[in-house]
């Protein structure tokens, strides 16, 4: 038994810093099956050994791993490389000679096909495989990986379905978001799950508010021409941060299995409220534009493209009814940051004052990105002060407490995860369908009202519009990570 990795796009910026590196990465701690062979193909004409110097010469940018260079003669030998167009039948029935050819001497070859290549190109791509069969399982598995955006609305998502099921069961389909692939992200299941100190608080009876924040401090960069098209809602909300919503707020798994963890999720998102107009969903959300976007390169004149989304949203389920929940992502912001906070309710029988005069609640911050670990704010009482407290924060640091274990690429975990088909961390069609039911009316209300989104300065955390639509309930921004929100 064999299995091939087959990359296309190999020459393309994703395989080159994510793909290939994480491969690499995970040859070095012994974690790749011995017979796995990597073919990259693409349209660059290049032998298996310039290929291969091509993508050597792009790992100076990760100094742990070019200094195992000796290592990487080893892996080279698992590389080869094919070139040709993916949209060309011709082509792809010629890397289906290439792989029979090397698979001739195997009972059982399986395939891993890993789409990096825009996703104008899913449907030429598709359908190529399947004209050469390359997705019949005949004498092993076929599995294929494709990377977001999976459509720019439900009804475009709906279409790529159509054209991947014509081709491949759901079975063999792996959606990535490589956000899922993050060791933090996958330790919020652990957290909830595996102490049972939280679990019984996490429900309405205990919690005033949910917050969930992705910021980033650059700008759109050289992005612009995928950027503009595409806005907050459709390259973080619809995916990144309902993703984290979901692993956040849905209901404990029977068990880590696949199916049982997606079925959560997805019965997560069919619980969320559904705006019942584009007004109601203008007021529930507020959109901004840094300072300048506008007149970056590759912009279009006037563009109203949001590059700032706050949402408030609610989850109509025993647990969670009448817990709103905030959703916000910027670019240009004061600081990147991926945080989950969790602020509980105050006490409804206060024996103490606070020591600056505001009752402070109890809160949770699960801190994804740039230093990953957990904050537990609390009351204590002020030293010979009667009756007086103040806020403390017990912290947990992964750094700190594994200082010899480097925290992994996520694309290391989705590719090994991918490998094995365990398909746990991947996106099944019927979230993606959800996600974009509730993202579309709010794009739509957007659209339909033609209203410019809010201005806000680099380096801020967003328009003050943001900060009313919490403070509507009583609630501010939070932020626990570092800094104040």
């Amino acid at each position: 038994m064999s299995t091939t990795l087959v990359v296309f796009g190999a020459t393309g910026d994703l395989a080159r810093r994510k793909l290939v590196p994480a491969l690499f990465t995970l040859h070095c701690k012994g974690r790749l099956p011995d017979d796995l062979r990597i073919i990259g193909f693409a349209r660059s004409e290049l032998t298996q050994a310039t290929y291969c110097g091509s993508v050597w010469a792009s790992m100076k940018d990760y100094a742990d791993l070019i200094c195992q260079e000796d290592a990487w003669s080893v892996f080279m030998q698992r590389i080869w490389f094919v070139q040709g167009d993916l949209s060309n039948r011709e082509d792809v029935a010629r890397l289906e000679a290439v792989l029979s050819d090397v698979e001739r001497d195997e009972t059982e070859a399986n395939r891993l096909y890993y789409l990096s290549i825009g996703p104008a190109l899913y449907e030429p791509a598709i359908a190529s495989l399947s004209a050469a069969g390359m997705n019949r399982e005949a004498n092993g598995w076929r599995r294929i990986v494709i990377e977001k955006p999976f459509g720019s609305d439900r009804a475009s998502a709906q279409e790529l379905d159509g054209v991947l099921h014509a081709a491949f069961d759901e079975s063999q389909i792996y959606r990535i978001d490589h956000y899922l692939g993050k060791e933090t992200v996958q330790n919020l299941l652990a957290f909830r799950f595996a102490n049972t100190m939280f679990e019984p608080v996490w429900s309405r009876e205990y919690v005033e508010q949910v917050q969930v924040t992705v910021a980033e401090e650059v700008d759109i960069g050289a992005r612009a021409g995928y950027y503009d098209g595409s806005g907050a809602l459709r390259d973080m909300v619809q995916n990144h941060l309902l993703q984290l919503l979901t692993l956040v707020a849905m209901e404990p798994p029977s068990s880590m299995e696949a199916g049982a963890l997606r079925n959560e999720k997805v019965g997560l998102l069919r619980a969320v409220r559904r705006w019942d107009s584009a007004g109601e969903a203008a007021q529930n959300a507020v959109a901004g534009q840094y300072e300048g976007y506008a007149a970056t390169a590759g912009v279009a004149t006037g563009s109203a493209t949001p590059t700032y989304a706050a949402l408030r949203l609610f989850i109509d389920t025993e647990r969670w009814r009448g817990v709103p929940f905030y959703l916000r992502t910027g670019k240009a912001m004061a600081e990147k940051v991926t945080e989950i906070v969790v602020q509980f309710q105050k006490s409804a029988h206060t024996l103490f004052a606070s020591e600056d005069g505001d009752e402070q609640a109890n809160m949770l911050g699960l801190c994804l990105q740039p230093d990953e670990g957990v904050h537990l704010r609390f009351q204590v009482k002020v030293p010979d002060r009667s009756s007086v407290t103040a806020p403390y924060d017990m912290e947990f640091h992964y750094q700190a407490t594994f200082p010899d274990q480097s925290i992994p690429e996520a694309y290391e975990r989705l590719l090994e995860d991918a490998l094995r088909g365990d398909a746990s961390l991947f996106i099944r069609s019927d979230q993606i369908a959800e996600s974009w039911a509730i993202v579309d009316p709010l794009l739509e209300a957007w659209s339909a009202h033609g209203a410019s989104p809010r201005p806000y300065h680099r380096g801020s955390w967003g328009p003050a519009a943001a900060d009313s639509l919490v403070a509507e309930l009583g609630h501010r921004w939070l932020h626990t990570c570092s800094g104040h929100g």
